[in-house]
């Protein structure tokens, strides 16, 4: 659980933005995002695969 103490005297906003960084530094956006629907093993090892990159290929003679 991600909780921030307002400093005495720190605006609403700033205190905001603090918990935001917070938040995204616990990943609990990526988490949910994750948990929203299922992928099959599969299709996470393609996704994987492409945000690699492709690999040169060799070529065999």
């Amino acid at each position: 659980m991600v909780s921030i103490k307002v400093k005495e005297g720190e605006s609403g906003e700033r205190a905001l933005r603090r918990f935001k960084k917070k938040w995204e530094k616990a990943g609990i956006l990526r988490e949910f995002k994750s948990r929203a629907y299922y992928l099959k093993p599969s299709e996470k090892k393609k996704i994987e695969r492409q945000k690699r990159g492709k690999r040169p290929q060799t070529r065999r003679y």
